[in-house]
């Protein structure tokens, strides 16, 4: 059996940057979500030529601004945080956490910290094939205890299913509710649908042009307004759920 990691959590420090420029630290334990969820990316990522991976900033409609991310798994993960109904806040590269791990001072920039103020989840993102690698594990354990000590969720995301995720991905290119016609939206969000398939759906508003109807269903299936099972490929049969 694996040895438990044994860390220091006296030692465990959480550095942010609260501004541009700025950085300020804290002993773990007296870490405030808040300050993390409004402060300044840790790091921010160049593009240059032959780079490994693709960062970029996404526009999150739970927060309505952009957030950044180093991959596209990342990308992947953020794009279903931003769809979690229960999440609030999102903060990417949001803190530096120290602390002496087996005797030895390591360090540490979590990826995202996502959520609430009072229900804070720290992430890391790592590819499954990497969960294996001893390095990787150890980083991954000592984090978790630090993270839970302080009474906040730590998780571990890699590969979502891919079907969920291009049905997500398909979703999220109507998150935008300014670019739906409103009143096309606002006659099918004052109906009762559950139960209906999309094919339905469409046809009852035939009194709207189909390319007004569609982007406004799908925008209340991304608000999850409705659901509909994720699991399986979006098609004009989807059943819509409440």
């Amino acid at each position: 059996m694996p040895v438990p990691v044994r860390v220091d959590l006296s030692s465990a420090v959480v550095t942010y940057r609260p501004a541009a420029g700025e950085e300020r630290s804290a002993p773990a334990m007296e870490a405030r979500p808040a300050a993390l969820f409004a402060g300044y990316p840790w790091r921010t990522f160049r593009s240059y030529a032959g780079q490994k991976h693709y960062p970029g900033s996404y526009w999150s409609s739970t927060l309505g601004d952009h957030v950044i991310y180093e991959s596209r798994l990342e990308l992947a993960n953020l794009i279903g945080a931003d769809f979690d109904a229960s999440v609030k806040r999102i903060a990417a590269q949001p803190f530096l956490l120290t602390a002496k791990v087996d005797g030895e001072l390591r360090r540490h920039i979590v990826d995202y910290i996502w959520g609430a103020d009072e229900n804070p989840i720290v992430v890391d993102v790592v590819r499954r094939e990497r969960l294996s690698n001893n390095r990787i594990q150890l980083l991954c354990d000592w984090t978790r205890v630090v993270v839970e000590s302080m009474s906040w969720t730590y998780q571990v995301v890699s590969e979502p299913d891919p079907v969920w995720l291009a049905n997500v991905r398909f979703l999220a290119g109507f998150r935008r509710e300014w670019l739906v016609n409103g009143e096309t939206l606002e006659d099918i969000r004052s109906s009762q649908l559950a139960g209906r398939t999309i094919a339905d759906v469409e046809a009852l508003f035939s009194r709207y042009p189909k390319h007004l109807v569609r982007p406004a269903l799908m925008h209340l299936l991304w608000c999850r307004e409705y659901s509909c099972d994720l699991t399986q490929p979006l098609r004009p049969a989807t059943i819509l759920e409440t």
